[in-house]
């Protein structure tokens, strides 16, 4: 078992509180029975709750069934495929991507890639990085009418069917809900074969399921010792077990009493070696817990720094792999434990006891959505920006172009644009530096600071970007997240629209190079993903967020230099 400690200070009275309330409230057992009440009175939201439980014993299931993946997975070796392609987003995609970047690449097993960006250079380094007539498309999607998916499959399908003609359905298999838009479509191409996604299971509670563990044994990863590790943190999660004594439940029980206090940034501090999760927990907690203006802020991937530069906002949660431990890690969270932060340790002794992380924390983001008073199943407002983006491809199928946009200001090759609100805001600012400093002067105690960036990730955007976070975590004492989008829009989008209004938030697009088409639609990935851009700027406008969108041509890397010269412009110093 992965062991857990929290040293949680002053607090640590008012989470004794909170379990021993769970425990007169008999929570563990009414969480096992699959009780609504938990977590809302509405009948409508009782209803969605009902339907999303599914993944408490899904991890039986698969056991029970592991002879289909392990065969599966014989069956994709023999047949001479070198890499596998996972066309996906969220909770559909999240998890594979843990597991690639934390088992690698396994000898004698294909390679896992996974995509989960339209922009159209993200889809083209894909496409390069794999030989397409030996790649199998995993297509993944709960719904089966995702967007992303099913654009990524039209474009793979076509490039595979001109290389395998009628036989291009040989290259493809689909995970998706029983009775989906995908299912059916997958029996009209001929898909090699369609993996059942469990219905009562939502997206981000996905992990153990077939979303998961097919991925997951395609690649070569011993999928029966991942899931008996998370069945053993499931039994010690079991309804027999007291709320003090249940590390899921304990979990959640210091997360949400430490937001309640304001300590609502509950920070990933990994070891290299499964640095991945962070993200896979950013999503699950943010779409979870970030709604009804209430939520943890999960913050992932942020540079460490020095004890000082954090305000009293954070808990750290330092996952910590026993075998690939940082001593520099161990150092510096001692000396935030020391500083007073609150600090969550967890000590992974093996790579496949991520089986119990994924259990652990999926019962801890549930208890924790009830003690908040919210429904952690269900994601409002991710369809709000899914709205936004499709009437913006109406108009664009109609007039042959995206609206007109009136920038608020143009520096060189850089155009900044907001709302009517978020325009005031910037006080008339002439220059890049002037924006951005007026739009950072917004940043008060308490909030996070958001980069939304529909950019291709590479390692100099993602250096550049990190290297801004740092100046404004630094100068500003506050916490900050990097998304890239669309890819975020299923994870921390809903956290960013129906969480607290704590958020400032700078959307970061560019000109696309050369763009690419999506077969049978009449947009191509670029207009896509600008529309995507729009439709979630507007999103966050209408809950009126302090947002503005820096826009710049197709020279990324001095765009990206532009905005952090403005940065270091707007933040001469750290945060006394």
């Amino acid at each position: 078992m992965n062991h857990q400690t929290f040293a949680v200070g002053p607090y640590d009275e008012a989470v004794r509180a909170a379990l021993d309330d769970l425990q007169a409230k008999d929570f563990v057992r009414r969480l096992w029975a699959k009780d609504p009440a938990l977590w809302h009175e509405d009948p409508a939201h009782q209803v969605i709750i009902r339907n999303a439980l599914g993944w408490l014993t899904v991890s039986a299931e698969q056991i029970r069934d592991i002879s289909r993946l392990q065969a599966f997975a014989g069956e994709i070796k023999t047949a001479g495929f070198t890499h596998l392609l996972l066309l996906g987003m969220g909770g559909s995609s999240l998890c594979p991507e843990v597991c690639r970047m934390t088992f690698g690449v396994i000898s004698g097993y294909p390679e896992l890639h996974v995509l989960d960006s339209t922009v159209p250079s993200q889809v083209r380094s894909f496409e390069e990085q794999v030989d397409l007539e030996r790649t199998l498309c995993i297509v993944a999607s709960k719904s089966g009418s995702t967007t992303e998916p099913l654009v990524f499959q039209k474009y793979f399908f076509e490039r595979i069917r001109r290389i395998k003609g009628d036989r291009a359905g040989e290259n493809f298999i689909a995970i998706t809900d029983p009775g989906s838009l995908l299912e059916g479509l997958a029996r009209e191409l001929r898909f090699r074969e369609i993996f059942p996604g469990t219905p009562d299971i939502g997206g981000r509670y996905a992990a153990l399921s077939n979303f998961g563990t097919v991925p997951a044994a395609a690649m070569g990863v011993d999928v029966e010792a991942l899931l008996h590790r998370a069945e053993r943190m499931r039994q010690h999660c079991d309804a027999t077990v007291s709320a003090p004594d249940n590390p899921g439940i304990t979990l959640g029980a210091v997360l949400a009493t430490l937001a309640q206090a304001g300590r609502d940034k509950v920070t990933f501090v990994t070891s290299p070696a499964i640095s991945d999760l962070g993200a896979w927990l950013e999503q699950l907690i943010a779409e979870s817990t970030g709604k009804e203006d209430k939520g943890v802020i999960p913050v992932d991937d942020e540079p460490l720094g020095e004890a000082g530069v954090y305000g009293d906002d954070r808990v750290f949660v330092y996952i910590r792999h026993t075998d690939g431990a940082v001593p520099e890690q161990d150092a510096i969270v001692d000396t935030l434990e020391s500083a007073g932060h609150p600090v969550v340790r967890i000590d992974c002794a093996s790579l496949l006891n991520l089986g119990q992380e994924f259990f652990r924390w999926e019962m801890a983001t549930a208890t924790a959505g009830s003690l908040l008073g919210i429904n952690a199943f269900d994601q409002p407002n991710v369809q709000e920006s899914k709205d936004f983006t499709k009437s913006y491809l109406e108009e664009f199928k109609k007039s042959g172009r995206l609206p007109e946009e009136t920038p608020v200001l143009t520096d060189g090759a850089v155009r900044i644009f907001a709302d009517d609100e978020n325009r005031q805001a910037l006080d008339g600012a002439a220059s890049l530096s002037r924006a951005v400093a007026a739009h950072l002067s917004r940043v008060r105690t308490g909030d996070y600071v958001a980069i939304n960036a529909y950019l291709e990730r590479t390692p100099m955007v993602h250096d550049a970007f990190q290297r801004i976070r740092a100046l404004v975590r630094d100068a500003k004492g506050v916490a900050t997240t990097l998304g890239y989008g669309p890819r975020f829009l299923h994870s921390t989008g809903q956290l960013h629209k129906g969480g607290p209004a704590s958020g400032v938030f700078l959307q970061v697009t560019a000109d696309q190079g050369e763009d690419l088409d999506i077969p049978d639609e009449p947009y191509s990935f670029g207009t896509l993903v600008a529309a995507q851009a729009l439709g979630d700027m507007k999103s966050l406008c209408t809950r009126n967020r302090r947002v503005i969108r820096i826009h710049f041509g197709r020279d990324v890397e001095a765009g990206l230099r532009r905005i952090q010269q403005a940065v270091e412009d707007a933040l001469p110093g750290p945060s006394q």
